[in-house]
Order: structure tokens, then C-alpha cells, then sequence
């Protein structure tokens, strides 16, 4: 899924209160968990409305995280560094989506078959296709969603630079600027959809490495 809503409902309470009531980046954060609660709402499961509240805190203090980098870094930041950090949200979004899918669509055998032999995190690898929809959770609607946020909230603050420096008109760079955030975030996605998909194997086996080396 791309969300595509989240970031368009998300940038348009951004771009109408963030100049006039609230800072922008916590328009954000309140309109995604908004967004998200909603579906509490419809779900009837103890069980699911249990991980809906865990994942929500969980969502509110990664947003919280996120955005504080985000704010420090751009405080004082040049144009270039600016929109380095906007690219590297939208990057790290797109790697947790395509992590989030290749958990969903793996085969769980040849996981299976390499924690047999003790290959390094395969154990993990394991957790990961037994709690798969924990972890696309996580990975898709958490991280990457945050991602796509908290890249809107900078993008805001690189659109306010780019006026000021070329003395261009602020709500048409802000537009521009958030519409390339949100095609360059739902394309790279999309693409990396396909990719996750064929590379299921691999990508959980790399993610799994990684985070062994960090196991005690």
C-alpha cells in the first residue's frame, strides 16, 4: 500500500495551519495519528485493538524522535544539507516499505532451511515471517509512513529556504516542493514493491544480518 492519503491529507493540514497555529511538524504527527485511530473504531478484536494502541504510541514517539533530528538538523542547516536529509527520509521510507512486503510475500522454507544450518540471523529471519504482519505493521505503516511525514515536514523548511534565497513566491514553492516529496516517495515505493517482491528472500536475509549484530 502506498498511503497515498496519509501524505496528501497530511501536507494539506500542514500547509494550513503550519504558518498560522502549529508548527508543521506537529500538524503532522497529530494528523497521521488521527488518521490512524480512526481505525480503531472498526475493529472488534481485543487482540487488534490492543496492537492498534501499542503501535499508535509507538508511531507518536518515532514521529516525536524523527521530527526533533529533523528540526535540529534543518535549524541552521544550508539549502544542500536540507535537501540531502529530505532525500534520505524519502530513501529510508522506501526500504522499510520494501521490507514490510518481502516479510508479507516470503517463502518461509528456505528461512527455515537456513536457520537449520545456523546461518548468521537466520534466527531472526524467523521471527520476522512468524510475526509478519507485526512487522510489516511496523515496517510499513510506523517507519515508513513516518518517513514520508517527517520529509514533507523538511520539505517545508527547504521550500522556506528556496524562496528566501531566490525570492520566489512561498506557497508555490511549498507546493512544488511537497508534490515532488510525495511522487518521488509513492514512485519509489511503487517500484520497490516489485523488487521486494522477487528479492523477498534476500531482503529479509540482509535485514536479518544487519540486526544480528546487534543481538547479544
Amino acid at each position: 500500500r502506498n498511503h497515498a492519503d496519509i501524505y496528501i491529507l497530511s501536507g494539506i493540514f500542514s500547509l494550513l495551519f503550519s504558518y498560522y497555529c502549529l508548527p508543521g511538524p506537529i500538524v503532522f504527527m497529530l494528523s497521521w495519528i488521527v488518521l490512524y485511530s480512526i481505525g480503531y473504531l472498526f475493529v472488534s478484536s481485543k487482540y487488534q485493538k490492543k496492537w492498534i494502541i501499542t503501535i499508535t504510541i509507538m508511531a507518536f514517539a518515532i514521529s516525536m524522535l524523527f521530527s526533533f533530528l529533523s528540526e535540529m538538523v534543518l535549524k541552521d542547516a544550508s539549502l544542500i544539507l536540507g535537501i540531502i536529509l529530505v532525500l534520505i527520509f524519502i530513501l529510508l521510507g522506501i526500504v522499510f516499505d520494501m521490507i514490510g512486503v518481502a516479510v508479507t510475500s516470503a517463502d518461509d522454507k528456505p528461512i527455515i532451511s537456513m536457520n537449520a544450518k545456523k546461518v548468521k540471523g537466520s534466527n531472526i529471519a524467523v521471527k520476522f515471517i512468524k510475526n509478519s504482519d507485526r512487522v510489516s505493521s511496523i515496517c510499513n505503516d510506523v517507519v515508513g509512513d513516518i518517513c514520508g511525514i517527517v520529509s514533507g515536514t523538511a520539505g517545508v523548511a527547504v521550500a522556506t529556504s528556496i524562496a528566501s534565497k531566490f525570492d520566489i513566491n512561498l506557497f508555490i514553492v511549498s507546493l512544488l516542493v511537497t508534490a515532488t516529496i510525495a511522487a518521488l516517495t509513492i514512485g519509489g515505493k511503487a517500484m520497490g514493491k516489485g523488487v521486494a517482491i522477487k528479492n523477498s528472500t534476500k531482503i529479509i536475509t540482509m535485514s536479518s544480518k544487519v540486526l544480528s549484530i546487534f543481538e547479544k
